[in-house]
């Protein structure tokens, strides 16, 4: 089983961004993970529908150039970037080119004076709406219920840009839509734990 290496998001090295931008095909939609770790998740997504670009962002450096040699190894559009999502996702990623954003199993940052480190907030949330297109998928998972409600109560503040695709202020229950799952995922179900989820449309 692997375990969290938590490395802080609001530290100097992540002030300006030093990742390498994706070079995005014009014709092919784009799909973005949020804290990618390994890329397992995406990996699956892009063997599963090569026809799409794959961008997963990733403040684990050493993790961001595995992730690209596997890339290039296996000749899958998947695309790692080193870079706080917070800041900069949104001078990386160009206004409305993605159609699908995955939020899976962030850090939780358990200790009260570590919850600023969580990484679904007002600032995260403005930058999925300005790189989404209209009706654009949403997708949070988490195992922890704290990380879960509180994602909640933020994509539910700014319900200008986001639609609860069951209603406000409910979980997704019918399971993961995408058929692939990310290390966290597979661990959470075979160990029988339980998976919040939230899904979410990027309004007009």
């Amino acid at each position: 089983m692997r375990t969290r290496q938590h490395v802080n998001p609001l530290g100097l090295a992540f002030a300006e961004f030093r990742g390498e931008r994706p070079a995005l095909h014009p014709d092919r939609p784009v799909e973005v993970e949020i804290g990618c770790a390994d890329a397992q998740f995406l990996f699956e997504r892009a063997a599963a529908d090569p026809s799409r670009s794959y961008v997963g962002f990733e403040v684990r450096e050493l993790l961001v150039r595995q992730v690209n040699q596997r890339a290039r190894d296996e000749g899958l559009p998947v695309h790692a970037v080193f870079a706080n999502a917070n800041r900069h996702m949104a001078s990386v990623i160009p206004a409305g080119r993605v159609d699908r954003v995955y939020v899976n199993f962030p850090d939780p940052w358990f200790k009260s004076r570590h919850r600023k480190r969580r990484m679904v907030d007002d600032v995260l949330a403005e930058g999925i709406a300005e790189i989404c297109r209209p009706g654009a998928d949403l997708l949070f998972q988490s195992d922890v219920w704290s990380v879960s409600i509180d994602a909640m109560e933020v994509f539910e503040r700014h319900d200008r840009w986001f639609a609860n695709q069951v209603e406000p202020w409910t979980f997704w229950k019918q399971g993961n839509p995408y058929g692939v799952r990310s290390w966290r995922e597979q661990h959470c179900e075979e160990a029988g734990m339980k998976i919040w989820r939230i899904r979410y449309r990027r309004r007009a």
